[in-house]
């Protein structure tokens, strides 16, 4: 049996939380200044309560749920970003990460100086970075700018450079948040790829990350964190079934608060508003319309909407953003409150449940204002779905479209 190289006892993490009160009254905020009593109140916020997890090496290991579920915290913990309330933590091997686009680069040195930084951060002699040097320049295809300072990089590039520094210089634990869904999808596939590689080399991945279907492909195992707690833990494909239909909205509407503090946030997400039926359930025949309604509460330039739809394993099956067919939503939005509809054509997606993920980000520099999965839905067989060729009375794939074929007997 492989041994154990992370070893984490009752850890928690609280953070306290200074809410001031306001004043009733102009004369009580000159009162409570001259007299230097302003009131506040404390509130204790446990990020993290009691995770015990033993990770194994050569385990690839999933942590997967909601915003502020803890996940982040826990791998800022690992990494010594943000020390610990209370718990015990036992790290065998040397550890790199991929955290926030922004952490681990000294911005004012180049692409080329910040390799060297990391590797000596890291305990390696520079012979030893030499060696993986062009290595991981190929890798990042960044070769162009790589005497460049790192604060004239695009989050593309700097992810990019940072995820090939942390996976080629031999880390025995390598740890990994959300930030690869910065690159393009071709890259996705190549960390994916080395990621693998680094496990089956006997080194050990902590991979945090909203893609179900990353998760269920690349990891051995994977845990559930629910409001700073482990709930459940088991293989990907288990924890992702029920991470989509517990925390998933049954009904065909989702909604949250106004949320002055973010630029955007998302208010609402319908699922066939115009039917006057209380139904995730569509027919195979019937168009979907999906409308989203966000609110900009600061003036933002290069945002968009997007949408995805994910089958219940996971899988994706598609994506769409409001700039598709209209580039010119990729510019400046003003502070008010917006709705987009998208309609997806009926006899296309195949029978079977679906989630629908909606995210508001700006595009440069990358930032997600709010990303949410938000309702689940069943396109029904109404009898009319194409007829069946395997012998389970199916047709295979996610999507199910009725398509033209022009036949002609050639000869």
């Amino acid at each position: 049996m492989s041994k154990t190289v992370i070893e984490i006892k009752n850890l928690s993490k609280k953070y306290i939380i200074n809410r001031q009160k306001p004043h009733s009254t102009f004369r009580q905020a000159l009162i409570n200044l001259y007299n230097k009593t302003k009131r506040k109140e404390k509130e204790e916020f446990w990020a993290l309560k009691n995770i015990n997890l033993k990770v194994r090496e050569g385990e690839i290991l999933g942590v997967i749920g909601r915003n502020g579920a803890g996940k982040s915290t826990l791998l800022k913990i690992l990494t010594q970003i943000t020390p610990p309330t209370t718990g015990v933590i036992k790290i065998h091997g040397r550890v790199s990460s991929l955290l926030e686009v922004g952490t681990g680069f000294n911005p004012e040195l180049s692409g080329r100086e910040n390799i060297y930084l990391n590797g000596a951060i890291l305990g390696m002699k520079r012979a030893e970075i030499k060696n993986k040097f062009d290595e991981i320049v190929a890798f990042s295809e960044i070769d162009k700018f790589l005497d460049t300072p790192v604060k004239r990089y695009s989050s593309g590039m700097y992810v990019r450079l940072a995820f090939a520094v942390a996976a080629h210089l031999e880390p025995e634990i390598l740890l990994i948040d959300e930030v690869l869904s910065v690159g393009d999808t071709n890259f996705q596939k190549k960390c994916m790829g080395k990621m693998e590689d680094v496990a089956k080399g006997g080194r050990t991945v902590l991979f945090v990350s909203h893609n179900l279907g990353a998760i269920r492909q690349l990891c051995t195992s994977c845990v559930l964190l629910e409001k700073g707690r482990i709930v459940a833990q088991s293989n990907p494909q288990d924890i992702v079934e029920r991470y989509l239909v517990e925390k998933t909205v049954k009904k065909p509407v989702f909604k949250q608060a106004h949320k002055a503090h973010k630029k955007m946030n998302l208010r609402e997400v319908l699922l066939n508003p115009h039917k006057k039926m209380n139904s995730n359930n569509v027919n195979y025949d019937e168009d979907i319309l999906i409308r989203i309604e966000y609110e900009v509460n600061s003036k933002v330039n290069d945002a968009n909407v997007w949408m995805a739809i994910q089958t219940s394993d996971g899988t994706m099956a598609f994506t769409t953003a409001d700039y598709d067919l209209d580039p010119k939503m990729k510019g400046t939005r003003l502070p008010g409150y917006y709705r987009s509809d998208v309609k997806l054509p009926k006899k296309w997606l195949n029978t079977g449940q679906y989630m629908i993920v909606v995210g508001l980000v700006n595009n440069n520099p990358f930032e997600v204002f709010d990303r949410k999965e938000t309702i689940m839905f069943n396109i029904i067989d109404n009898g009319t779905t194409p007829n069946a060729f395997y012998k389970d009375g199916t047709r295979r794939g996610v999507l199910q479209p009725f398509l033209k074929w022009e036949n002609i007997k050639v000869k």
